[in-house]
């Protein structure tokens, strides 16, 4: 099941590509240049999906009877990619909030449309947590709750990406409006340094099965 997942991610990947070459009036700006996999590295050799850390927290894990992971709509698959740095070192503060988002348009525009927005936190502070806790599982979600609700309702947002695994029943508000909005989200990914802020596609390939819980994903963007 996790080699056929691959091999649609990666047919979805020159699939788009061939479409970018081929389109009329594509200029070289259209054009992606390379792909990053931001599969967790630790388990990319992983002889069973299970063992990755890069899972996808899809809606029905939050509400029973809404989208499993293989049930999420293809085009909800494939999204603009948005990078938004978590800076906890300059005002201690562990999610993203409102003013950051505004800030971050003052400098990057508008965000698109139907994105995914990826949360990046400084390598220090990952390597800090990585140190001091063994049950990465309670991480809070990185994102303050008002300002994930305005993404979702202003921007259309339809996921988030986050570099350690997240524990959403701290805040069951945000969890459910998460799974209304049919938004999901993708924990323990990896290589987001090597992302820009704006401009990149992101390819989200969870196997297809209608099992609830967490599911194994593999993440790859395609960079300009």
């Amino acid at each position: 099941m996790r080699i056929r997942s691959f091999i649609i991610a990666y047919a979805l990947v020159l699939a788009i590509l061939l479409f970018a070459d081929r389109r009329p009036g594509s200029t070289r700006q259209d054009r992606y240049s390379h792909v990053v996999d931001l599969t967790d590295a630790q388990n990319a050799t992983a002889p069973h999906a299970a063992e990755s850390r890069t899972r996808i927290i899809a809606p029905g894990t939050l509400i029973p009877g809404t989208w499993a992971a293989g049930q999420i709509p293809a085009e909800r698959l494939v999204a603009p990619l948005v990078v938004m740095d978590l800076n906890a070192g300059q005002d201690s503060s562990p999610q993203i909030s409102l003013d950051d988002i505004a800030a971050w348009e003052s400098r990057h525009g508008v965000i698109p449309q139907g994105a995914v927005i990826a949360i990046r936190r400084a390598h220090d502070v990952l390597q800090t947590n990585a140190l001091s806790t063994n049950d990465m599982s309670t991480t809070p979600f990185p994102i303050a709750s008002d300002a994930a609700q305005f993404l979702m309702d202003a921007r259309y947002t339809i996921g988030f990406a986050v570099e350690t695994p997240v524990n959403l029943t701290s805040d069951r508000t945000l969890a459910r409006q998460l799974g209304l909005h049919g938004s999901y989200v993708v924990e323990g990914t990896a290589r987001f340094t090597s992302l820009p802020a704006t401009g990149s596609l992101i390819i989200v390939a969870p196997a297809r099965n209608k099992k609830p819980g967490e599911t194994a994903v593999r993440i790859l963007a395609m960079v300009r």
